[in-house]
């Protein structure tokens, strides 16, 4: 089964999302040397001058590292133009576009399928001339099997005889069911055109290519379910993006549809599973569009238990397990903490952090944690050593870090500035530095510190996260939760203060004492 994806041209129709080439780049270079895309679509001809940029970066770093063939722009039936254009770009496949249905044919070009049809093989024709492989998206496919097959099978015969490499069958307003998706394809593939019937190919690698790509859209939140339906019914390429970006819903989610095709269909892939959260977070960073918790696979949320009984079954015998486990996308369970947690939750915890505690005392510190959960605080593993001693009344822990003074300042056409002095095992240290925001030159501040004055590694911000109360009060409490990579350990820190700022650096200096804490062992 081959995977399509269209993150970095169809993904950009996403509101609002807008890749810089050098962004660009580093996006396809992830899809198709980390998570081994089988082929990625990058851009659509005649954009703008950035677009070029971006396609010309990505073709040359493709062609350096054996991937060109994989590489492809989206086209238009223009004549020369588009070709041109992709000629420019250092590319080598065209997805040329075409009226799939008789409405978007002559309610927008004014044609005929004769003269469209025409129209389309002197674009081949011409891209033949040049040396560039051509693929035929049918656009409103899915309008056209509805209201008029007859237009679509007179544009599949004027075709036949070309040498297009693959149909691809977009459902381009996503109103299709998974039924009407196997009734469709099933159609196209028993069309009689002998000419096509039955082709494959085998390019480099050896992988077979069936003639029908199946292009989902998730308006009606089937687009999961539709690619299923296409593969079943025979569909050998199927085109997704990250995160699901796209036009209006967007498009079947990468992550989502490699799950289902291994575990629903056994079907094989050459997708590295490991690397789907890393590359989601990747483009969840370039686009500005935040990945809900409740994201099948890659969001926060997905594999964190929060009831108690749940937490249970897991440590006696995997109950509340299923095939979609943590560590085959690079990830680990976590058991919440909160008003739903039970002993179970609050000793998987504990056991993270290597503390034992008696059975009186575990339920001591779970009726604390569920009176913060009744008052909607958020409780983070590492809250949890505080709650321990505040609890059993051993004093707060240690400060290993403290923070003496700090300083930010702000002012129009200037970068923020900070001044921090920092108390770190007794020893005191001053730095400042400047950054793009106040909290991100706070930051910077502290990094000198470990970096320059201690020879130390600092952790990497990952997620920051801000939760402010409704009602339009100025003065409410603001909650940031930061997430740290430290040697490959995730924590997670809480800060609380009617200042954003404050409630962010409260929360880096809790980090920092559990980072020396643990060095202090």
């Amino acid at each position: 089964m081959e995977i399509m994806d269209t993150t970095l041209r169809d993904g950009e129709q996403t509101s609002g999302v807008s890749f810089m080439p050098h962004e660009k780049l580093m996006i396809a270079r992830a899809l198709l040397q980390d998570l081994n895309v089988d082929r990625i679509e990058v851009a659509s001809a005649r954009v703008s001058e950035g677009e070029m940029e971006a396609v010309k970066s990505i073709s040359r770093w493709a062609s350096q590292n054996g991937k060109l063939d994989r590489v492809e722009v989206l086209g238009f039936v223009d004549g020369t133009k588009s070709v041109d254009w992709i000629v420019e770009s250092g590319c080598q496949c065209m997805n040329l576009l075409c009226k799939g249905s008789r409405k978007h044919c002559e309610g927008q070009l004014h044609k005929t399928v004769e003269e469209h049809t025409a129209d389309i093989r002197r674009t081949i024709a011409y891209a033949q001339e040049k040396g560039i492989r051509v693929n035929v998206y049918l656009e409103d496919w899915s309008g056209g099997m509805k209201d008029s097959p007859d237009y679509v099978f007179a544009l599949m015969d004027g075709l036949a005889d070309l040498p297009i490499e693959r149909f691809m069958l977009p459902d381009t307003l996503g109103i299709l069911t998974p039924m009407e998706v196997t009734e469709f394809v099933n159609q196209m593939k028993t069309h009689p055109l002998p000419s096509l019937k039955g082709r494959e190919y085998s390019p480099k690698g050896g992988a077979e290519r069936g003639l029908f790509d199946f292009h989902a859209h998730n308006d009606y939140d089937l687009a999961v379910s539709n690619v299923l339906a296409a593969v079943t019914a025979g569909c050998q390429g199927i085109h997704t993006s990250i995160n699901g970006l796209g036009e209006r819903a967007g498009n079947a989610p990468l992550a989502s549809v490699q799950a289902v095709l291994k575990d629903h269909l056994h079907v094989q892939t050459h997708i590295d599973e490991s690397r789907l959260g890393e590359v989601s977070r990747l483009v969840e960073s370039y686009s500005g569009i935040a990945i809900p918790p409740n994201k099948p696979i890659t969001g926060e949320s997905v594999f964190t238990q929060v009831a108690g009984v749940h937490a249970d079954g897991d440590n006696k015998a995997g109950l509340y397990q299923n095939a979609l486990l943590p560590e085959r996308f690079g990830r680990k369970r976590e058991y919440a903490l909160g008003k739903n947690s039970g002993k179970a939750n609050i000793l998987k915890n504990l056991e993270e952090l290597g503390l034992e505690l008696s059975p009186e005392q575990t339920k001591r510190v779970t009726e604390r944690i569920i009176e913060l959960g009744d008052k909607k605080e958020l409780v983070t593993q590492e809250d949890l050593p505080y709650i321990v001693s505040d609890v059993l009344k051993h004093g707060a822990p240690e400060e290993h870090v403290k923070l003496l003074s700090y300083v930010v300042t702000t002012a129009y056409g200037l970068k923020p500035l900070a001044s921090v002095r920092l108390e770190v095992n007794g020893e005191t240290y001053e730095e400042s530095a400047k950054g793009d925001g106040q909290f991100d030159a706070f930051v910077r501040a502290i990094r000198h510190i470990y970096k320059n004055r201690l020879g130390r590694s600092f952790p990497w911000l990952t997620n920051y996260s801000v939760s402010i109360p409704p009602g339009g009060r100025t003065d409410a409490l603001v909650q940031t939760v930061i997430t740290w990579n430290w040697n490959d350990r995730i924590l997670r820190t809480r800060g609380l203060d009617a200042d954003q700022t404050e409630a962010a650096i409260k929360s880096t200096i809790k980090m920092l004492n559990v980072i020396e804490a643990g060095e202090t062992l």
